[in-house]
């Protein structure tokens, strides 16, 4: 059996974990840059590889193309970083999940929701005008919020703070109409309400409807 040469260096799998990180993070810095100085159809594959200074296979080997792309910039900011760590487990949902005050459990919730909602609503509205496919990653990013909404219903459920007597769906669907992107871009756009004051609107209405 031969022996590697004794100068070669082991295989540094972090390194390259590293670098590929690095290359999805300028990637969709470039995607979310053109994206909105130039338009969902003018932001083309080829275009965001030439700006992030990577070749265009490898944003089709990374993220399947531009729908992949596009899902991938949603995730990243929905998330607000690239923390390979599911909504769920992250620190201001582990605060929700751990209080026990009813009314303190729904300002963190809706505390959560109105930083979400800060990061996306900007970007969920260029989407909602640029066609087809952006529309069905819109879609897809709406499913998963409904999923995540039902599982805080189901947790005030299982805590014992879920209002009882009630159609069970009705809790994840108010929830859900209540937290979404629309809401948010009505009050603090068009109403001109800070995100101080539409986190305890948020607040009382998820208590009024949920309690």
């Amino acid at each position: 059996m031969s022996l590697p040469p004794k100068n070669r260096r082991p295989y540094d799998a972090r390194r390259r974990q590293d670098a590929a990180r690095g290359t999805r993070a300028a990637v969709l810095a470039a995607f979310g840059q053109m994206l909105f100085a130039d338009g969902y159809r003018a932001t083309t594959v080829q275009a965001v590889a030439t700006r992030a200074g990577v070749s265009p296979e490898t944003i089709y080997k990374t993220f399947g193309g531009k729908t992949g792309l596009t899902k991938a910039l949603w995730d990243v900011t929905l998330a607000g970083d690239d923390e390979p760590v599911v909504m769920a487990e992250r620190q201001q949902l582990r605060e929700v999940w751990a209080t026990q005050d009813p009314d303190q459990k729904m300002l963190l919730y809706a505390g959560f929701v109105r930083a979400v909602n800060e990061r996306l609503a900007t970007l969920a509205a260029l989407l909602a005008q640029a066609g087809p496919e952006a529309l069905a990653v819109l879609a897809a990013s709406e499913r998963e919020r409904r999923a995540g909404v039902g599982a805080f219903t189901a947790h005030l459920a299982d805590s014992g703070l879920l209002r009882t007597g009630v159609e069970p769906a009705a809790p994840a669907d108010a929830c859900w109409v209540l937290t979404g992107p629309r809401p948010f871009t009505e009050l603090t756009v068009e109403c001109g309400w800070d995100g101080t004051r539409y986190q305890h609107w948020l607040a009382g209405m998820l208590a009024a409807n949920l309690l």
